[in-house]
């Protein structure tokens, strides 16, 4: 997509359409269906049939893959020239966002208005949910163990207290997790009222054929361009579709003749550890990557000769330098929004960057042409983590940690500059191509 403005409408669409990662990985998987990937069953053999006339690790044929588990996703190009020691390119990121999630009985309900029980999931940053009309959007697994995506569109709210009932909110907000951020949906008597029934009608199931759910809030209002020539752009969980969306255009244009294998690995549950099936540090990237190789015959130390070959960019936003709080940042490394992706670095490998892994970016962005920026934190201020060193701690895989920088992170709204994601795509499209 060589159209900045092009990539942008499109984003803005992949965004609306993934309000949960149920739906952001069911939406890349609609994506990769229309360019021809095949999705395979884990349940299912893979192996090709055996061929007499071939030897063990012969030349595969070319193939466009994709697996879903629960919210996550990961899709490969294999070459027509793949062989069982072929390495892999690999572009980590994840499908989730903090928010909140619906809790079990969660029709509850305080002085005569219905609101729904949830918990808190991940970082929100909680003031940035108030006020503003939410929906809900996960999935439900009936008793037969099928699964039904399902979103309400506009239907909650957590109304903020009126500043008359608290002179000093505008000085010290503070607000329970538990009794300040349970959104309204309603007024009247609890008894009669059925939030899960409500989500099984709009999935066109009864509601007590639903055995469990996995629904989250999500902001509503939509992905907008705004600014001086429209260059900023505000949407709701850039943290971290904007990496996903990245990696899956980019995997799209990947030929069948390149040397090594693209993968595209879009984790669930990161904001919450990626302690998960579905998660960074699950056996998920391992269990593919080792049935791709049984696919190529690799004996195990061919496996691990691919592994010691590979690179993984693990893409996930970061900080722009913010401009009303400057002194939280490194006093020498203020990366401004509009001037490139992120190169993420932590001495304390929070982030899996080394000289090598910036060597590999530094190249990636040079041949396609877009700027870069080193994003090191404050030593007053611990940075997060990423899927980076936990791929690189699992796999052994070399590992790189990059991503667009963000104003407002973790709020229901985040912000960025236009040029930032497609710099992103393509400087990850010269990382499949071999840069």
């Amino acid at each position: 997509m060589t159209s900045l403005s092009a990539y942008i409408d499109d984003f803005a669409r992949f965004i609306s359409a993934s309000p949960s990662s149920y739906h952001a990985a069911a939406e890349t998987a609609r994506r990769l269906d229309e360019a021809g990937f095949e999705r395979r069953d884990e349940t299912a053999d893979w192996s090709v049939p055996s061929t007499p006339a071939l030897p063990r690790a012969a030349a595969a044929s070319a193939g466009r893959h994709y697996v879903v588990r629960d919210g996550a996703v990961i899709a490969w190009v294999q070459p027509a020239g793949a062989q069982a020691a072929t390495p892999f390119r690999i572009l980590g990121a994840h499908t989730d966002s903090p928010g909140f999630k619906l809790k079990p009985q969660p029709t509850t309900g305080s002085a005569g208005w219905l609101q729904a029980g949830v918990e808190v999931y991940g970082g929100p940053l909680a003031n940035s949910w108030l006020d503003r009309e939410l929906e809900l959007a996960g999935r439900l697994v009936t008793t037969d163990g099928t699964e039904h995506l399902v979103r309400t569109g506009p239907f909650l709210r957590i109304p903020q207290l009126a500043v008359h009932l608290d002179r000093t909110a505008n000085e010290a907000l503070s607000l329970d997790r538990q009794r300040h951020l349970n959104p309204v949906f309603g007024v009247g008597d609890i008894r009669q009222a059925d939030l899960v029934g409500h989500l099984a009608a709009l999935a066109g199931i009864a509601g007590e054929d639903v055995a469990g759910y996995d629904i989250l809030t999500a902001d509503t209002n939509p992905p907008a361009r705004f600014g001086l020539n429209d260059e900023l752009f505000a949407a709701g969980r850039m943290d971290n579709l904007s990496s996903v969306y990245a990696g899956l255009m980019a995997l799209l244009t990947v030929s069948d003749d390149e040397e090594t294998i693209s993968v595209l690995a879009a984790f669930d549950h990161e904001e919450l550890g990626s302690q998960s099936r579905s998660g960074a540090s699950g056996p998920m990237l391992d269990d593919v990557l080792s049935r791709i190789g049984d696919d190529l015959g690799a004996t195990v130390s061919e496996r691990l000769r691919a592994y010691a070959d590979s690179w993984c960019v693990s893409a996930d936003a970061g900080h722009s330098v913010h401009p009303n709080y400057p002194e939280r940042h490194d006093p020498a490394n203020w990366p401004v929004a509009g001037s490139g992706p992120l190169l993420k670095i932590n001495g304390n490998q929070r982030y899996a960057t080394d000289a090598a892994g910036a060597a590999l970016w530094a190249r990636c962005s040079a041949a396609a042409g877009v700027p870069f920026q080193e994003f090191v934190s404050n030593n007053t201020i611990p940075c997060g983590s990423t899927i980076g060193p936990l791929t690189a701690t699992r796999l052994g895989i070399r590992t790189v940690d990059v991503g667009i920088p963000l104003l407002s992170m973790h709020s229901a709204r985040e912000l960025a500059h236009v040029n930032d994601p497609f710099a992103l795509s393509a400087a990850i499209t010269e990382f499949f191509a071999g840069a």
